[in-house]
């Protein structure tokens, strides 16, 4: 089975080709500088280059806060591009597993989104992202599969894990939002389930891979804090409007896993675990 990765060079993509590489998979990963989505043209190309038997698209448009001022350019890579790969799957038969995202919902829930549960972005960026999500679907019933996931740290690329480590280490107190709520994910372990889900032919339709559980981001600083062995208590938490913005963040955006088991695959396993295992790794 031959793969195909996009927006390789990004945190998720990185990721994903090297759990492929590993796996010693035939698989090529193409940076944003090596394939823009939003040329049909340069789409085309790449799968006849290519011709892969399976796509996954870490490529996207993730700048929150600019996409609500430039909402053309986000809807061009988020909604746009993922539209130009999925009808270049359903020309050449080709399985299409789609990164979307929590942001795709209000916030307004008291427990876990089910992935059935109806959409209503409350920003630029999450409508952008469900338009790809529309467009994927809606071209590939069949074998299109969107994945949504959040809250992404790792190795490769800036997170708010790396920024909190950096913190730790630096001394002094840093002030954190505590009344955001949502599921703070390895992209290790969303790349593993990506690799599950290629391998299972018959899954199609939406999943959601984060790691189980919950916290606020003032949750999840104090656990980096106490990993790296620094002072928890010189985190403090704070309201999400003391630090302004022009994008509205859903307040609590914690996903349901109930169609990992479905598929006959494991349910993600606890942040906390996950983001232990990742700060050993890198340490």
């Amino acid at each position: 089975m031959r793969w195909l990765v996009t927006g390789a060079g990004g945190l998720l993509g990185h990721e994903v080709t090297k759990a492929l590489a590993a796996e010693g998979a035939d698989a090529t990963g193409l940076d944003r500088r090596a394939l823009d989505i939003t040329d049909p043209g340069a789409v085309s190309e790449a799968f006849d280059r290519h011709r892969p038997d399976l796509l996954v698209n870490c490529a996207a448009y993730t700048a929150v806060e600019a996409a609500e001022t430039d909402e053309e350019r986000a809807l061009r890579v988020n909604g746009d591009g993922p539209r130009h790969l999925a009808a270049l799957c359903a020309r050449h038969g080709t399985r299409l597993l789609h990164l979307s995202t929590d942001y795709v919902f209000s916030g307004d829930a008291r427990s876990p989104y089910a992935e059935d549960h109806p959409t209503a972005p409350r920003n630029a960026y999450g409508r952008s992202k469900r338009a790809g999500e529309r467009a994927v679907l809606g071209l590939l019933p069949e074998r299109g599969v969107v994945v949504r996931t959040a809250w992404l740290h790792g190795a490769h690329g800036s997170s708010f894990v790396r920024a909190m480590t950096e913190r730790a280490r630096a001394g002094g107190p840093v002030d954190v939002v505590a009344d955001q709520v949502g599921q703070p994910t390895w992209a290790a372990d969303v790349a593993r389930l990506l690799l599950a889900l290629g391998h299972a032919p018959g899954a199609r339709g939406i999943f959601h891979a984060t790691n189980a559980g919950r916290a606020t981001w003032y949750e999840l600083a104090r656990e980096v804090f106490r990993l790296v062995g620094a002072d928890p208590d010189r985190v403090r938490p704070v309201p999400g409007t003391v630090f302004g913005g022009r994008a509205p963040r859903p307040a609590y955006t914690v996903l349901g896993h109930a169609r990992w088991r479905e598929a006959g695959i494991p349910a993600p396993r606890p942040w906390r675990e996950a983001l232990a295992e990742a700060l050993d790794r890198r340490i």
